[in-house]
C-alpha cells in the first residue's frame, strides 16, 4: 500500500491529536459568558472520542452521558470531505468527514483532531475503491455473483442472486421465454 510506503498508518489514529483540546480552549473562550459550561462539553467530548481504522472500515466511539459508536464499512462509504477553519488550520488541525448513501446531510462520521487528514482521505479512499472495484470485477465475469465470497457481509446480495437464481429455475419448468420455446 502506498500510504505505508510514505510512513502514513491509520491504525495508530486512536484518539484526536492534543491541539483539538487547544482549539476547544480557544472555541470556548469565543464564548465568554458561557465559557465554563463550553469548555466543559468540549473537554468530555475530547477525552471520550475514540477511533479504530481496521480491515472492515472505520469505527469511532464518543460520550459519556450519552455514548453514541458509529461502525462504516469502507463500501458504504460514498464521500470524504477534509474541512478546517481558520483556526485549525493555524493549528495544524483538520476535521474528515466521511459520508455515506444514508440520506443525512450529516457526515456518518467525523474524525476530528487529525493531523494528516490528506493521508488519511488518500486512505479511505483507496480502501474505498478497493472494494469497489473488487465487487465490479467479480461482476463482470458470468455468474459471479454465486462465486463472490459471501463472507463480505453483503447479505443483499447473495439474497438477490439466490432470488435471480430460483425465478430461472421456476421460468425453465414451466416453460417460460428463457425455456428455449
Amino acid at each position: 500500500m502506498n500510504q505505508a510506503s510514505h510512513g502514513f498508518d491509520p491504525s495508530t489514529i486512536t484518539r484526536p491529536d492534543e491541539r483539538l483540546m487547544k482549539y476547544y480552549v480557544i472555541v470556548s473562550l469565543l464564548t465568554l459568558v458561557a465559557f465554563p459550561i463550553t469548555l466543559t462539553a468540549l473537554w468530555i467530548q475530547y477525552r471520550t472520542m475514540r477511533f479504530r481504522f481496521d480491515d472492515e472500515g472505520v469505527w469511532r466511539a464518543q460520550g459519556f452521558l450519552w455514548r453514541r459508536e458509529v461502525n462504516v464499512a469502507y463500501r458504504r462509504i460514498q464521500d470524504i470531505h477534509l474541512t478546517s477553519g481558520l483556526i485549525q488550520r493555524w493549528m495544524g488541525l483538520a476535521t474528515v468527514s466521511i459520508q455515506t448513501a444514508a440520506g443525512s446531510a450529516n457526515p456518518e462520521v467525523t474524525i476530528d483532531g487529525v493531523l494528516e487528514a490528506e493521508a488519511l482521505r488518500d486512505f479511505l479512499y483507496t480502501k474505498m475503491r478497493g472494494v469497489r472495484d473488487q465487487a465490479h470485477a467479480g461482476a463482470t465475469t458470468p455468474h459471479a455473483a454465486g462465486a463472490l465470497d459471501t463472507g463480505a457481509g453483503d447479505e443483499a446480495l447473495v439474497l438477490l442472486t439466490e432470488i435471480r437464481d430460483g425465478l430461472r429455475r421456476l421460468e425453465a419448468r414451466v416453460g417460460g421465454p428463457g425455456a428455449g420455446a
